[in-house]
C-alpha cells in the first residue's frame, strides 16, 4: 500500500472527526460570545449604583443601576472588572456562570486617585502641587443644616468658619488661612458654583435686617443636598489662576449630576427640632431684688423713684419669670423634603431635583422661614466622544418672616418680676403703662423675599486627541426685597396713636451678572514626560440696582406695604452700580517620569474698580511636587511607605474688593429741597492713584501614606503677606469727608501649620472604622504700618500684633474702700480715657482649631460623628451684661460683688444709673482684660446614625433611615452662653435633632 492510499484512508477516517471537533469549537465559541451575565453589586451598606463593570482587556462595559444590578454580554472565558471610586477594584472570572454577585470593599488606598476640582482644570489628588481641601456629598448628607458653609465646619484644615447667628437664613463668617485685609468686608473668599462666580456682597440694608447681622446672606440660597463636592483652594499654586479673585481663597461648589443607567427616583424627607443649647445663668427674683435694693442703698437713695416699678411695689415682689425660657426658649420645627429624578445612557444623562424647607423660630410668635427651589443638570456626549455639552441651572426662592429684633438681649435684661405678657382678656398686658410689653416687637416684622437664578453651560469639542476647545457661559440673577414695618399697634394703646404714626422701611436689590470663559487645552505625552497646557480668558459684567425708602403716615395699618398710601415717602438710597472684569489666564503642567511635577499658573486681571493706568495687574504662581516614594532608593519599602510626596509653591494673588466708583468724584442726592428742586451733595473725593492689593503666598508640605495607604497624613506650613492695603484713610472733619480711598503701606502676615490625618483602623467585609483628624495652628501679625501712631487707626492696631486684637483697659481690681473698679492710668494724667488708656492687647482670633471625625459601618448600619475643637480667648458675659444694680437682670456671678469697705471682691459695688462714676467704671470693665477669658471648647458638632434596609426586605426600593444631631454637646469653661458665638446680644447656634428618611425607586 503506497503513501497516497494511506493518506486517502486516513483522510476518510479522520476528516469526519475533525469536522465534528471543529463544529463543536465553533458552536462553543459562538455560545461563549452570547452569554448574558447578570448580578448585583453591594457594599457593607447595601446596593451600589453606578459601579463600572467592564470586560477585562476590552472597552465593553456597563454600569449598575440604582438597585446595584447589572447585565452584560460576555464570553464564559472572560473576566469581569468591577470598579467604583473609593472602593477596591475586583476582578471576577465568569467561569461559565450566568449570575455573579459581587461585594466591594471601601479602599482608602484610592484616596490619592480621587480627582479634585481645581477650577479651570482637574487634577488627581496624588499629583496636585497645590493645597486643596475637599468634602463630598457623603460628608454633607449627614448634617441637618441649611447653609453650605455649615457643612464645612471642623472638617477642613486652614478653614475657620463661625456661625454668625442661630436665626433661620442667617450667615456664617469664613476665613481661609487668616485675615489678609484690614477691611473686614474684604476677606471673603471667591465662591464658584458650577463655574459661575457667586457674589457674597450684602443684599439687604442695616435698616431692614435688624434681626440678622451681615445685611443679608446670599449663600442661604444654596441647597446643601444638591452638592456633590466642595473644594477649597488655599495656596498660591491653587488660587493664582483666579488672580485678584483668589486672594482670600476659592470655594468651588460642584452640584450633583445624573449618572448613566436605569432612571431612578429618590425622595428624602427630614423633620427636626431645634433649641438654644445653653442659657445664661441669671439672677432669680430674690437675688435680683437684693441687688437692686443694695444699689439704691449704696447710692444713698432711701425712697424708690416712681419709675422703678420692680422695687417700688408696682410689680409683684414674689413673681418670677425666666425670660430666657419665654423669649428664646421655644422649639424651632424644621421640615425638609427633596425629590430627585436621574438617569440616562452613555451619551446623555440628566438630573432634576426639587426641594422645599421650612423652619420656625425659638422666639414666641408665628415666624417661619421658607425656602424652595429646583435644579436641572444635563450632560451630553456625542457618539464619537468629540463634542460634549453640560448644563447646570438652579432657581431658589426664600421667604423669611422675623421679628424686627433678636430677643436674646431682652431675655437677659428683663427684670425677673416683670409683669405677665397677657391680661385676663388675652390682650397684651401693659401693666398700667409701667412697661413696654416685649411681645409688641412681634408686630414690627422684618420680611424678606429673595429669588436666585444661577445657570451655566459648558461646551467642548475635541479637535484632536490632545487638543480641546472649551467655553463656559454663565448667568446669575438675584432679586431681594426686604422690609421693616412699624404699625401703630406696636405702641401702647393708651397713647392713642393712629396709623399716621406707622412707618416702614422698604429695601429692594437686583443683581445680575454674566460670565464667558473660552479655553483651549493641549496635552502631549513624551517618552518619559507629559505636558498639559491651558489658555483661557474671562469676561464678566455685574450690574446692581438698589433702593431704600422710608414711608410714614398711613391711613391704615393694613396699607403699610403700599407706598401710595403713605403721607410721605423718603428715598434714603438709590444707586445703580456696574462692575466689569476681564482676564487672561494660563497654566502649564510638566510631569517627568510620573514623579517630578512642575505647575505654572498666571493671570492678567483687569477691573473697572480702578482708574486708567491702574486697571490691570498680573498674578502668578509656581508649584512643584516630588513623588519620592517612586524613587529607586525606596524600593522594597512599599509595604510600609506606600506614598510619599514633597510639594511647595510660591506666588502672588491680589484683591480689588474695594467697592465700585471709589476713585471718582461722586455725588448723591441731598434730600433737601431748594426752590422746589432736590439738590446734590459731594459724597466721595477723587483719587485715581490707588491700585491693587497684593498677597504673596508661600507653602511647603509633606504628604505620606503608610501600610498600603491605610494611614495618610499631610503636614503643611504656609506664610501669606498682604500689602498695599486698600482702606479708607480717615480725614479731618474740616474737609467735609470722613475718609478717602487709598493704598496704605501696611503689611499683614498670616502664617500657620496645618496637619491632617486619615486612618483606616478596621476594614473587613462586615465592619469598617475610618477616622479623619485635622488641626490648624494659625498666627496673624501686622508687620508694618508707617505713621500708625498719628493715624486714626492708632487705637485699633499695634505693629507686631495681630490685626484681630482688641485694645483694652488694664483691670487692676476693685478698690476695697470705694468698691469701684480700678484701671491702669497709662499716660499718668489722672483720668481713665478711651483714647489713651486702652493699652492692653488681647487677640480674639483662635490660637488653633480643628476636628475629629469617625465613620463606623457594620453591615447596613453607619455611625458618623464629628468633634470640633477651638482654642481661643474672647469676650465673656462682662462685655454685654454690664451695670449691675441698674433696672436690668444680671448673671449670678455678680452676687459676688463688693458690699462694704474692706471687702475683697471680683466685682464692684451695686449702683443705680444715678451713680455716673460707677456706671462709667462698669462700662470700662466691659472693655478691659477682665472681660476677656478662655473661650475654648470641644463640641460634638455632628452625629448621624443611619441604617440601610437590606434588599431582602424591600427588593425594589432602596430605603435609608437616619437619626442626626447638630451642636449636641459642648465642653467648655467659657463664662457665658455659647463659646463659639460670643456676641451676647444675638441668638447662638441651635441644638438640632433630626429624623431623615430616604427612599429610592
Amino acid at each position: 500500500m503506497n503513501k497516497n492510499q494511506l493518506f486517502k484512508i486516513g483522510a476518510a477516517t479522520l476528516l469526519p472527526k475533525l469536522i465534528v471537533i471543529f463544529s463543536l469549537l465553533v458552536v462553543t465559541a459562538s455560545h461563549a460570545q452570547t452569554t448574558i451575565i447578570k448580578g448585583n453589586v453591594i457594599d457593607t451598606s447595601g446596593s451600589l449604583p453606578g459601579v463600572n463593570v467592564i470586560i477585562k482587556g476590552g472597552e465593553k462595559g456597563t454600569l449598575t443601576d440604582f438597585n446595584g444590578q447589572y447585565q452584560i454580554t460576555a464570553r464564559s472565558t472572560d473576566t469581569l472588572v468591577f470598579s467604583y471610586m473609593g472602593y477596591k477594584t475586583k476582578e471576577v472570572p465568569i467561569a461559565n456562570r450566568a449570575v455573579i454577585n459581587v461585594a466591594l470593599e471601601e479602599d482608602t488606598t484610592q484616596l490619592k486617585e480621587i480627582v479634585l476640582n481645581a477650577g479651570y482644570y482637574s487634577v488627581k489628588d496624588k499629583e496636585r502641587t497645590g493645597s486643596i481641601a475637599r468634602i463630598s456629598a457623603k460628608d454633607i448628607e449627614t448634617q441637618p443644616v441649611p447653609n453650605v458653609l455649615a457643612t464645612m465646619q471642623g472638617r477642613m484644615a486652614g478653614v475657620n468658619i463661625v456661625q454668625e447667628t442661630g436665626i433661620a437664613g442667617g450667615g456664617f463668617k469664613i476665613n481661609i488661612r487668616g485675615v489678609n485685609s484690614l477691611r473686614e468686608d474684604a476677606n471673603n473668599p471667591l465662591y464658584i458654583i458650577d463655574g459661575v462666580p457667586y457674589s457674597t456682597e450684602a443684599i439687604s440694608d442695616p435698616q431692614t435686617s435688624t434681626s440678622t447681622i451681615g445685611n443679608g446672606n446670599p449663600l442661604a440660597s444654596i441647597n446643601p443636598n444638591d452638592i456633590e463636592s466642595i473644594e477649597v483652594l488655599k495656596d498660591a499654586d491653587a488660587t493664582a489662576i483666579y488672580g485678584s479673585r483668589g486672594a482670600n481663597g476659592v470655594v468651588l461648589i460642584t452640584t450633583k449630576k445624573g449618572k448613566s443607567g436605569k432612571t431612578s427616583f429618590t425622595v428624602t424627607t427630614s423633620s427636626a427640632v431645634g433649641s438654644v443649647s445653653k442659657m445664661m445663668d441669671l439672677m432669680n427674683t430674690e437675688q435680683y431684688l437684693q441687688m437692686r435694693k443694695k444699689a439704691f442703698a449704696n447710692d444713698g437713695i432711701t425712697n424708690f423713684p416712681a419709675n422703678t416699678h420692680d422695687v417700688n411695689g408696682n410689680w409683684d415682689q414674689n413673681r418670677y419669670t425666666d425670660w430666657q425660657k419665654v423669649l428664646i426658649g421655644g422649639t424651632a420645627e424644621v421640615n425638609n423634603i427633596q425629590a430627585t429624578l436621574s438617569g440616562g445612557n452613555q451619551q446623555t444623562s440628566f438630573l432634576v431635583s426639587g426641594n422645599y424647607r421650612t423652619e420656625s423660630s425659638v422666639f414666641p410668635g408665628d415666624f417661619l422661614y421658607k425656602r424652595g427651589g429646583a435644579r436641572l443638570n444635563m450632560n451630553h456626549r456625542s457618539e464619537d466622544n468629540k463634542f460634549t455639552v453640560q448644563f447646570s441651572g438652579s432657581y431658589t426662592a426664600q421667604n423669611n418672616d422675623l421679628p424686627w429684633i433678636d430677643y436674646v438681649t431682652l431675655s437677659r435684661q428683663l427684670a425677673p418680676n416683670a409683669p405677665e405678657l397677657y391680661d385676663a382678656e388675652g390682650n397684651l398686658n401693659w401693666e398700667n403703662n409701667t412697661w413696654t410689653n416685649p411681645l409688641s416687637n412681634n408686630v414690627r416684622k422684618c420680611l424678606t423675599f429673595t429669588t436666585d437664578l444661577i445657570a451655566n453651560t459648558v461646551l467642548s469639542y475635541k479637535l484632536a486627541d490632545n487638543l480641546v476647545l472649551k467655553s463656559s457661559f454663565g448667568i446669575s440673577d438675584l432679586n431681594n426685597e426686604d422690609s421693616r414695618a412699624t404699625p401703630s399697634t406696636t405702641y401702647n394703646p393708651s397713647f392713642n396713636l393712629s396709623s399716621q404714626y406707622a412707618s416702614i422701611y422698604l429695601n429692594s436689590l437686583r443683581r445680575r451678572s454674566w460670565i464667558m470663559e473660552p479655553q483651549v487645552t493641549w496635552n502631549k505625552e513624551f517618552e518619559k514626560a507629559t505636558l498639559d497646557i491651558l489658555v483661557g480668558a474671562t469676561f464678566q459684567k455685574q450690574s446692581s440696582a438698589k433702593q431704600l425708602a422710608l414711608a410714614t403716615g398711613f391711613s391704615s395699618n393694613s396699607l403699610l406695604y403700599d407706598l401710595s398710601a403713605a403721607s410721605q415717602v423718603l428715598i434714603r438710597n438709590n444707586e445703580q452700580i456696574e462692575y466689569k472684569y476681564q482676564a487672561f489666564f494660563g497654566r502649564a503642567n510638566y510631569t517627568y517620569e510620573k514623579k517630578y511635577i512642575l505647575n505654572l499658573t498666571a493671570r492678567r486681571d483687569g477691573s473697572s474698580r480702578f482708574s486708567t493706568g491702574n486697571q490691570f495687574s498680573t498674578f502668578g504662581a509656581i508649584g512643584t511636587a516630588w513623588l519620592f516614594h517612586k524613587e529607586d532608593f525606596l524600593k522594597g519599602t512599599e509595604a510600609f511607605l506606600s506614598f510619599g510626596k514633597l510639594r511647595a509653591s510660591y506666588g502672588t494673588t491680589g484683591s480689588d474688593q474695594i467697592g465700585d466708583y471709589q476713585y471718582l468724584n461722586t455725588y448723591s442726592s441731598s434730600g433737601i429741597s431748594y426752590g422746589g428742586i432736590i439738590g446734590l451733595q459731594p459724597s466721595r473725593l477723587y483719587n485715581p492713584n490707588f491700585g491693587w492689593e497684593s498677597n504673596k503666598k508661600i507653602e511647603a508640605a509633606l504628604e505620606l501614606g503608610f501600610l498600603n495607604d491605610r494611614i495618610l497624613l499631610t503636614a503643611a506650613t504656609y506664610r501669606n503677606r498682604s500689602s498695599n492695603q486698600l482702606v479708607g484713610l480717615p480725614l479731618p472733619g474740616t474737609t467735609g469727608f470722613t475718609s478717602i480711598q487709598t493704598n496704605l503701606n501696611a503689611t499683614v502676615e498670616n502664617r500657620g501649620i496645618e496637619f491632617t490625618l486619615r486612618t483606616e483602623n478596621i476594614q473587613n467585609d462586615n465592619f469598617s472604622w475610618i477616622s479623619n483628624f485635622n488641626i490648624t495652628k494659625a498666627g496673624n501679625k501686622l508687620l508694618a504700618f508707617p505713621g500708625l501712631e498719628t493715624s486714626a487707626y492708632r487705637n485699633q492696631y499695634v505693629v507686631g500684633q495681630p490685626t484681630t486684637i482688641q485694645k483694652l483697659f488694664q483691670f487692676t481690681g476693685v478698690d476695697p474702700q470705694t468698691g469701684l473698679y480700678q484701671f491702669t492710668d497709662f499716660n499718668g494724667d489722672g483720668i481713665i480715657s478711651y483714647e489713651y488708656d486702652r493699652q492692653v492687647v488681647k487677640d480674639v482670633n483662635p490660637d488653633f482649631y480643628g476636628g475629629l471625625q469617625n465613620v463606623l459601618t457594620y453591615k447596613g448600619f453607619q455611625l458618623d460623628f464629628l468633634f470640633q475643637f477651638v482654642k481661643q480667648q474672647n469676650f465673656n458675659f462682662a462685655n454685654t451684661q454690664k451695670f449691675a444694680g441698674h433696672f436690668i437682670n444680671q448673671p449670678v456671678e455678680y452676687l459676688n460683688s463688693w458690699q462694704e469697705p474692706g471687702d475683697t471682691a471680683p466685682y464692684q459695688l451695686f449702683a443705680t444709673n444715678a451713680n455716673q462714676q460707677a456706671t462709667q467704671r462698669s462700662d470700662f470693665f466691659g472693655l478691659s482684660n477682665a472681660a476677656v477669658s478662655d473661650a475654648s471648647f470641644i463640641r460634638l458638632k455632628n452625629i448621624s446614625l443611619a441604617y440601610t434596609l437590606p434588599k431582602s426586605i424591600l427588593p425594589n426600593i432602596g430605603c435609608r433611615l437616619a437619626l442626626e444631631g447638630q451642636n449636641l454637646l459642648t465642653f467648655t469653661k467659657y463664662k457665658g452662653a455659647d463659646p463659639e458665638f460670643t456676641q451676647g446680644g444675638l441668638l447662638p447656634p441651635l441644638k438640632i435633632y433630626a429624623l431623615n428618611v430616604q427612599l429610592t425607586f
